[in-house]
């Protein structure tokens, strides 16, 4: 404590640190805000936050004057539809800085929101830290140059991303990823089943639509026809994300015939622990299954015009993150004509029961968890968790730093 209260007397001068805006869109970015304010809260109890959030960073102690829920669009024409709504959203987390006045600003992922937010936090002198930083390397590399000209620290979350942006004058360090810590659920599996009704003698799967509503909308159905064909041996669980309401998820399950009900659970990871295997869209939801080491499918459908527009902006070989982490195809990839119900059976046919397909993929999601960790991690010295490495970092950043440059000049 002495040695924060030193840094808050060097870097942030009247008081400053006690106020810091922290932006996180849709429902990954939320939870890894919520995990980042009770890091910094273990370190400095004194900090106030206030920014966009959802329930979690509530908990933890932000106050949301922005809601993620109403960031949790995605694709081009989605988007498009819904940018009235969201740029008054941002005006008034604007105004809200300008009253409050914050020392240091956080965004998290959702680049299309949050750099705007950065860029007006330069503006007024107030540095930025990117925790979960874009991911420019997958497409539309060109936008590098908006972290360096906004963002004084990149906080990456994935081993590859610190080169990555490097090499194009950005300060970033892999700090590990904010998952690869979590301890497995404590919930025994006969108290699971108890607790949500469900058969411990059958194998579970867990169903992952995704976080947004038009995601959901364009995932899910084809995944409940395959959990109709795969019948009656099996559960189905399907958490509920915190950007979702559950009436949406029943609306969508009652229009589909399955023959056998689906589970409604709050929480993905408990979900997961204890199922055989997953169907899961693409996005963080694929580093949780890993986590877990529960074998998965990978899953995602955009619109027509959506992937017409951003196939050919696709750097990267692979869209399932845990194939791009591992450097080679761990889990299957069905996206847009491949997502059918027929070929999630098959691949389900593939790793559901023990054989060499399950225990490949089971290795390679061991590799990747390991990646994952951090540079420093290691079975004699584990690394400290990726939240608490991140928060060290921000503490040693300040407005006296950006006072050093012209608002709106470039970090290189």
């Amino acid at each position: 404590m002495i040695f924060h209260q030193t840094i808050r007397a060097v870097f942030w001068p009247y008081n400053a640190l006690l106020r810091i805006l922290i932006s996180a869109g849709e429902a990954s970015g939320e939870m890894y805000g919520a995990q980042l304010v009770e890091a910094l809260h273990r370190r400095d109890p004194q900090l106030e936050f206030f920014g966009v959030g959802g329930d979690r960073m509530r908990a933890a102690g932000c106050d949301t004057v922005v809601d993620a829920k109403d960031l949790a669009v995605v694709g081009i024409t989605e988007i498009l539809s819904r940018l009235p709504h969201i740029y008054s959203l941002y005006h008034h987390l604007i105004k809200e800085a300008d009253k409050r006045k914050p020392g240091l600003a956080i965004v998290i992922d959702a680049p299309a929101f949050n750099w705007r937010v950065a860029r007006q936090m330069k503006k007024r002198g107030i540095p930025v830290v990117y925790y979960v930083a874009p991911q420019f390397w997958a497409w539309r590399q060109g936008r590098v140059r908006l972290l360096r000209n906004y963002v004084e620290k990149a906080l990456v979350i994935f081993p590859f991303e610190e080169k990555f942006y490097r090499d194009r004058g950005v300060d970033a360090t892999f700090v590990g990823h904010p998952l690869a810590d979590l301890p497995h659920p404590a919930i025994e599996r006969k108290d699971y089943a108890g607790q949500f009704h469900l058969d411990p003698a059958k194998y579970w799967i867990t169903l992952m639509p995704g976080s947004r509503v038009k995601e959901v909308r364009m995932n899910l159905p084809t995944i409940l026809e395959a959990a109709a064909q795969l019948g009656p041996d099996y559960e189905f669980l399907l958490p509920v994300a915190p950007t979702l309401d559950g009436a949406l998820l029943q609306s969508i399950i009652s229009s589909k015939t399955t023959g056998h009900t689906i589970t409604l659970v709050p929480e993905s990871l408990p979900a997961l622990w204890h199922s055989r295997a997953g169907i899961v869209a693409s996005g963080t939801a694929t580093v949780e299954a890993a986590m877990m080491r529960t074998p998965f499918i990978m899953v995602y459908r955009v619109s027509s015009l959506t992937y017409l527009l951003g196939k050919p902006r696709v750097k990267v070989p692979y869209f399932a993150m845990v194939n791009l982490i591992a450097g080679e195809q761990i889990v299957p990839e069905l996206v847009q004509r491949d997502f059918t119900a027929a070929n999630i059976i098959a691949q389900m046919k593939e790793i559901l029961p023990d054989g060499p397909a399950r225990n490949r993929m089971l290795e390679g999601l061991t590799r990747v968890k390991a990646r994952l960790r951090g540079p420093e991690a290691s079975a004699e010295r584990p690394a400290p968790p990726p939240p608490d490495r991140a928060a060290e970092i921000i503490l040693t950043l300040g407005p006296s730093s950006a006072r050093s440059r012209k608002p709106g000049a470039g970090s290189h």
